[in-house]
């Protein structure tokens, strides 16, 4: 792919665009609606609209859609022609209504109860903020999507109020600061996307990957991940013919794709974008996954999202990284070149603490999904245990303050590294820490829980609302202040008293460790080992408290969607445990018998000791399998037995998760007694590294 600086973002309906084609009056309202100053009014929705219109038809469109992100965690949309019938001849047409609303069939998605089967109409409504795009013939506009009665049916619309509440709550600390010019402050992201990609041939060859994601059963090659060469080696000539078709698509879009390289485990990639306003970056991310799986469609190849596709090597997540930039481009996370002296920045940073410390099992529960599970706690995903990495500098520099002790600062560097041609090697004020679940990266916070597959709105939520109530109590703790110095000392009072009350949360060692799984329970921090157990702290009275207070949910959206989590976790189990048992019985069992028949067609009399030891062992493997596969049956006969989701779900995490593992465990083993002509579905062997060839 050539740069071609003129048409990057040329299927995007962006700002440099309406201002080209909308009259100039038009265009100012637009950005004072955009800027929450003024509502749009119809004129100006029709004026957009004819001109958005125009511009999609001259870019090949011929429909258009309402795009949103409803409760399925991926997103949804309809295609509508801009053709109507006018005097018996055909016309393009396009008004600010259609712009502004559309109405899909609400009872279809997912609502938690909030909306009966016979209960339809829902609306979507135009994200002003979030610019159009063009894929293909369509023209795309991203939505908020509500019910008839009003409830959020989506992720954008509490993300949206989520942004407002910690803009609101950021500004009061700005201001007190004596920076009146900052009318709004808008979090920041950058959201990096792990995947695998596997031959589109093996993966149809795979009942488990197809139907769930994942593998479910496979026994690991004598090679995996040990080596260590994949990571950031030299990128397959398959993989970087689809990287290439991948950015041209993101260019054309306007999505600034920065980084992408070979990841850990064999057959594992990421893609890394630059910074973007919260509510325009998830859009890009939900953009971007879906690009990701279609272009490797093309290319004969099967993009897996999936948290833990694949037993015995790393997952995949999708680090949040999180700052705060007011409307004139400062960065509240930035420490500056005096990190001891910028009492502001260090106002922000234990707000973060305290808001983290305050809703940790929030912040682990929306971080996750039933396929996290298998990820969390080990190959550099960060333990279920929400902790905060400050770096050395950072926290002794707070712990100074604490104490009441002098803060210094010293600018560190590498030049006793020896390399004469360069005359000062910078250093980061912190190392990295792979093992924890929040890092402070210099000036931005890194949420490493998150889950590859998930739609990123839930996570930054919890963090917007969670940062707001911190910032509201500490700016009327800032309300006595009434000059520049004072606010100044109070800061530094608040700081200590916030710091050693939550520093607990702050854990700079090893995340693994058995240490820190008796230190975190010393310290009193919550451990919620699965997500199943974890649903439960959406729906209690303190996460509600929290949640109504900022407007983000109701009380019946926060019922509905703990609903829908756990409705969809049963789902999402109950699938994987019909596969793995189909499986067992349609392909394992059946590659066994035929193994055993093929070793054994002259008679036991005339083969070695070996060999019969082999029979023996598959002949044991085969009733194992078959017990086993059985138990599992008859537990999902009796979890559906049961009244609710909830109580499905624990019985799933309880009674049969375990015997699936088990039965995991016996297929793999008799994997190694059947030879690769009889193995009845592609090796993990082939899925690892048929990409490089």
């Amino acid at each position: 792919m050539k740069y071609d600086f003129e048409n990057f973002g040329c299927l995007l309906f962006n700002d440099k665009v309406m201002q080209k084609h909308l009259p100039s009056p038009i265009y100012e309202k637009f950005k004072k609606a955009k800027n929450h100053e003024v509502p749009l009014d119809n004129e100006c929705a029709d004026a957009i609209a004819h001109e958005m219109k125009c511009w999609a038809i001259e870019h090949g469109c011929t429909h258009f859609t309402h795009w949103f992100h409803p409760l399925t965690g991926s997103t949804a949309e309809k295609h509508n022609s801009f053709i109507e019938e006018k005097d018996g001849t055909a016309i393009c047409h396009f008004s600010g209504k259609s712009l502004i609303r559309d109405e899909p069939d609400a009872s279809s998605f997912p609502s938690g109860g909030l909306r009966a089967t016979f209960e339809a109409r829902g609306y979507t409504y135009w994200d002003v903020e979030s610019p159009a795009f063009i894929r293909g013939h369509v023209l795309y506009i991203p939505t908020v999507f509500i019910s008839y009665t009003g409830e959020s049916l989506d992720t954008k619309g509490p993300l949206l109020k989520s942004i407002e509440a910690v803009s609101e709550a950021a500004k009061k600390i700005v201001n007190a600061f004596g920076d009146k010019n900052v009318h709004r402050i808008i979090p920041s992201v950058g959201l990096e996307q792990e995947y695998f990609l596997v031959d589109k041939e093996l993966f149809l060859k795979r009942r488990d990957l197809y139907l769930t994601g994942k593998t479910l059963i496979g026994a690991l090659p004598p090679k995996g991940q040990e080596l260590e060469k994949h990571y950031f080696g030299s990128i397959p000539t398959r993989v970087n013919d689809f990287m290439e078709e991948v950015n041209k698509q993101l260019w054309d879009l306007g999505i600034y794709a920065k980084a992408e390289h070979n990841e850990v485990a064999p057959g594992q990639f990421e893609i890394s974008p630059l910074y973007n306003s919260l509510n325009i970056a998830i859009d890009q991310n939900m953009l971007m996954m879906d690009i990701l799986q279609k272009v490797a469609l093309k290319h004969g190849l099967v993009c897996l999202l999936h948290e833990k596709p694949f037993d015995g090597v790393n997952g995949s997540g999708k680090h949040n990284n999180y700052s705060l930039i007011t409307d004139d481009g400062q960065n509240l996370f930035d420490p500056g070149t005096d990190p001891h002296d910028n009492v502001r920045f260090l106002l922000f940073i234990v707000a973060l603490i305290k808001a983290v410390d305050e809703n940790a099992s929030l912040i682990r529960l929306a971080s996750s999904d039933a396929g996290n599970d298998f990820r969390l706690g080990g190959s550099e995903a960060p333990p279920a245990i929400v902790s905060i990495f400050l770096g050395d500098t950072i926290e002794n520099i707070l712990q100074s303050i604490t104490a009441g002790k002098p803060t210094s600062y010293v600018k560190s560097g590498l030049n006793e590294f020896g390399i004469a041609t360069i005359k000062h090697l910078p250093k980061d004020n912190s190392d990295r820490n792979r093992t924890s679940p929040i890092a402070f990266t210099g000036n931005k916070f890194e949420f490493r829980m998150l889950g590859s597959s998930l739609n990123a709105s839930q996570l930054n939520i919890v963090i917007n609302t969670s940062l707001a109530k911190a910032l509201n109590e500490i700016a009327s703790d800032l309300d006595n202040a009434k000059y520049r110095q004072d606010v100044r000392e109070k800061s530094l009072s608040i700081i200590a008293d916030l710091y050693g009350k939550h520093q607990r949360i702050v854990f700079s060692g090893n995340g693994y460790s058995e240490q820190w799984l008796k230190e975190a329970k010393k310290r009193g921090l919550s451990n919620i080992p699965t997500f199943a157990e974890a649903i439960g702290v959406f729906s209690k009275e303190e996460s509600k408290k929290l949640f109504l207070e900022y407007h983000i949910y109701t009380e019946k959206e926060i019922l509905a969607r703990t609903e829908i989590m756990y409705e969809s976790y049963v789902n999402v189990r109950s699938i994987e445990c019909k596969t793995l048992t189909a499986m067992i019985y349609q392909n394992v069992i059946p590659s066994a018998i035929k193994e055993l028949n093929f070793i054994t067609a002259a008679g036991m009399e005339f083969i070695s000791e070996s060999t019969k030891i082999k029979a023996h062992k598959l002949t044991e493997f085969i009733d194992e399998c078959s017990l086993k596969a059985g138990e599992v049956e008859d537990k999902i006969v009796e979890m559906n037995m049961l009244s609710n989701n909830e109580e499905k779900c624990l019985f799933i995490l309880h009674n049969i998760l375990h015997l699936t593992e088990q039965l995991r465990k016996i297929a793999d083993k008799m994997e190694h007694y059947i030879s690769v002509d009889n193995l009845p579905y592609p090796s993990y062997e082939k899925l690892f590294f048929s990409l490089d060839y």
